[in-house]
């Protein structure tokens, strides 16, 4: 079964490009037809670079590899933050810092800082043991990191793959990635750079309702890539990288397998354990006509004792 459809993928306006006199000539082959001065993109290519971009992801996160979401254009923000935090990875929908990848110790250094910061109380002034002008310049210098940082909060090392919408705008991200050979996935509008990207997906970068189902199928792509790798985990056949820690989402399916696992043994005794019971009525039963033929035998002498005394009499 196809990841997505042509449908969607028409509904979402995918197949729209940019304008011919905005288009980057490596992208020809990419190209459908042009209309109205607009290229429109062929989706039947689409479609087949949906499911290998799709196989890429599942099987990176199953081997236990994390996927950066980075999307700082308006169109993209909302989509980038929901689906990301949906799978739990982390992503960048604000403004890309240089040396996000290339240097990222000192980015990590940063991130103990915002930690930090998280745990001071700012309402209460007295217990803080700071003026009210030094918690002030603390809690902007906390939320200043909150905004650059707080998507990649819980990212402990560079990711496995890179998931970016318009490469062209997100040029510095891509040449980090490029640069320590991390794998790039991404949209590809008619005026991009094919070459740059390992996993291209041809589509529109522009429209929210395209950016939006896109990201979706990554993100589906990476939960899908989380239940294998958990699978795994499980059966004993893998273990989890460390610093990667389950999702909340999954650690919830793990224990449901798990009380379903233990609710079957129960199950399966509760029939024994009424059966005991009926056992223990039987040789009760068996007794009651017993007890009820004694009264009967101390009966019958009582009658002959009545029918010599009649004789005598």
């Amino acid at each position: 079964m196809a990841v997505v459809t042509m449908r969607e993928l028409l509904e979402s306006g995918v197949h729209f490009g940019h304008q011919t006199r905005r288009w980057n000539p490596k992208m020809k082959r990419f190209i459908f037809t042009e209309r109205n001065g607009i290229y429109i993109i062929d989706l039947l290519q689409s479609l087949s670079y949906i499911d290998r971009a799709y196989e890429f992801v599942k099987e990176t996160v199953a081997h236990g590899g994390t996927v950066m979401f980075v999307g700082t254009k308006k169109q993209a923000q909302e989509a980038i933050a929901e689906q990301a935090t949906r799978v739990g990875m982390p992503y960048v929908n604000q403004r890309w810092l240089g040396g996000m990848l290339t240097n990222f110790s000192t980015v990590y250094k940063r991130l103990q800082r915002l930690k930090e910061l998280e745990q001071i109380d700012f309402e209460d002034v007295a217990a803080s043991g700071l003026t009210k002008k030094e918690l002030l310049v603390l809690s902007r210098e906390k939320a200043k990191l909150e905004k650059t940082l707080g998507g990649i909060r819980e990212m402990q090392k560079v990711p496995s793959a890179v998931w970016i919408v318009d490469t062209k705008k997100e040029h510095i991200a891509v040449g980090e990635a490029r640069k320590l050979n991390i794998p790039v996935v991404a949209i590809l509008d008619t005026n991009c750079d094919p070459d740059e990207v390992d996993y291209k997906i041809p589509g529109n970068d522009d429209a929210i309702r395209s950016v939006t189902l896109l990201t979706r199928v990554i993100a589906d792509a990476v939960a899908e890539g989380l239940i294998s790798r958990s699978g795994v985990a499980t059966e004993g056949k893998g273990e989890k990288a460390a610093g990667e820690p389950l999702a909340e989402w999954e650690r919830d399916l793990l224990e449901g397998e798990k009380k379903a696992d233990e609710a079957a043994p129960a199950a399966e005794g509760a029939p024994a354990a009424e059966a005991a019971p009926a056992a223990e009525a039987a040789p009760a039963a068996e007794t009651a006509p017993a007890a009820e033929a004694a009264p009967a035998e101390a009966e019958k002498p009582a009658e002959g004792e009545k029918a010599a005394e009649a004789e005598q009499a």
